[in-house]
């Protein structure tokens, strides 16, 4: 890592996590394999501090540390990658076994149980949908009746507008956003 951290992907431990490595892997992955409309790819980090805002949306009173876990809920793919699901599914079980690996290791670096309670991962798996949605019908060119389909229409959420970022921007956001979780935390 940039940071001079060395993360063993098959044993990862949280001593070797870092956040500015995270931050900086998440603005300069593109979501949606770059497929999106704009002068910018929407990047992970961006779309991670979408899902934690919709977490706050859905449920307002969610706890900082669920917050944090909102907003870190795609960290591993600061080093591997944003895989689109079809592919996750192709590559199968190794991949996924890799990922949460990572992101056991990402939640007990920042303070963060290994596993996330059933109700906090619902929450965010919600607010992960919603964002996809959002995300699959203002910038990926997907239909409304297609992203019905296959995110489910987001329910009981204001409609948000998005905009393509640049990686830098994006970057100092999830820092700074990281930061006031941490101390509010």
């Amino acid at each position: 890592m940039l940071s001079g951290r060395r993360l063993d992907l098959l044993d990862p431990t949280p001593i070797d996590v870092e956040i500015e490595d995270i931050a900086l892997g998440l603005s300069r992955v593109a979501r949606w394999n770059g497929q999106t409309s704009g002068k910018w790819s929407f990047s992970v980090a961006q779309h991670s501090l979408l899902v934690e805002d919709l977490v706050c949306a859905i449920k307002p009173a969610t706890p900082n540390r669920w917050r944090l876990a909102a907003l870190l809920h795609d960290a591993p793919e600061y080093v591997i990658g944003d895989l689109i699901t079809p592919f996750k599914a192709a590559v199968g079980l190794d991949y996924k076994k890799l990922e949460i690996s990572l992101l056991r290791a990402i939640h007990l670096r920042f303070g963060l149980p290994a596993e996330l309670p059933t109700s906090v991962a619902l929450l965010i798996k919600r607010a992960d949908h919603a964002a996809a949605y959002t995300e699959a019908t203002q910038l990926a060119g997907f239909a409304v009746p297609e992203a019905n389909k296959i995110f489910g229409k987001p329910r009981g959420l204001a409609p948000t507008r998005l905009k393509p970022r640049p990686p830098d921007e994006v970057k100092a956001a999830f820092l700074k956003r990281f930061a006031l979780l941490q101390k509010q935390g």
